[in-house]
């Protein structure tokens, strides 16, 4: 077995915007008439995607909307994120990322092989809002595959976005034959590490969202930042023949 393709999540691991959608969300709410986010709901949505969040606090509040409403409540807080992100000069993306996104370029699938390490994306985000992200930061050559939240109808810790990631990296690749077991997922929260694990992927749990100790508890590795994580052991753990690789329970 080897390791074929890493797979990020968006929000929590590459940019630390979880205060402007939180803000967003709020201002939806109170433009419907409707009571702003508790602080339980804010915490149980992290990881989740817009429309399923948009979904529980609408239901919660008693209001009942068609999916065509939902999709424009969706699209008026797009809107709302890109005049936001508008305003700010320097991105705030988590630190390393650049950097393990650089390192990860240039890694082979084998020593021997000349085909790289392939880099996806896997987000309940809306594409708009992760394209825009992706191109200001230089960032979107580098991503064979992006799975938002425009492109399922559920949304993490189900594991359809990931098992969607390797469809797509296997059309773009026939000759990759990628399994999800030859995929590494990067994740910041409950949730998000649930979606990988029921994909039957590889998880580091970086420690953007959550404290460091409960992620340690369910990932295979686990880092404070994303530059700390050794590449090099990573690999040789995929590497290595007949090797099982599990997933601790949380």
């Amino acid at each position: 077995m080897s390791l074929k393709a890493v797979l990020f999540d968006f929000n929590g691991v590459i940019i630390n915007d979880e205060r402007i959608h939180l803000q967003l969300i709020d201002e939806i709410l109170v433009e419907e008439n409707l009571q702003p986010q508790k602080t339980s709901e804010r915490q149980a949505g992290l990881g989740r995607s817009d429309r399923a969040c948009f979904q529980d606090l609408l239901t919660d509040r008693g209001r009942v909307v068609s999916d065509e409403y939902l999709t424009k409540l969706l699209h008026r807080k797009a809107k709302a994120y890109v005049q936001e992100i508008e305003k700010i000069t320097k991105l705030p993306l988590y630190p390393g990322v650049e950097d393990l996104i650089y390192q990860l370029r240039s890694l082979k699938i084998t020593p021997e092989d000349t085909s790289r390490v392939k880099l996806g994306l896997v987000s309940g985000a809306i594409r708009s809002e992760i394209e825009l992200i992706l191109e200001r930061a230089e960032l979107s050559e580098y991503f064979s595959v992006i799975v938002a939240g425009d492109d399922i109808t559920t949304s993490k810790p189900q594991p359809d976005g990931y098992l969607l990631a390797v469809e797509r990296l296997n059309q773009a690749y026939p000759d990759l034959d990628l399994q999800p077991q030859e995929c590494l997922a990067i994740e910041d929260t409950p949730a998000g590490i649930a979606a990988a694990k029921t994909a039957q992927m590889q998880v580091v749990g970086v420690a953007n969202t959550y404290p460091f100790h409960m992620l340690q508890r369910c990932c295979n590795w686990t880092v404070d930042y994303l530059i700390e994580l050794e590449l090099e052991r990573v690999q040789e753990i995929y590497s290595q023949k007949d090797m099982k690789l599990t997933v601790p329970e949380c």
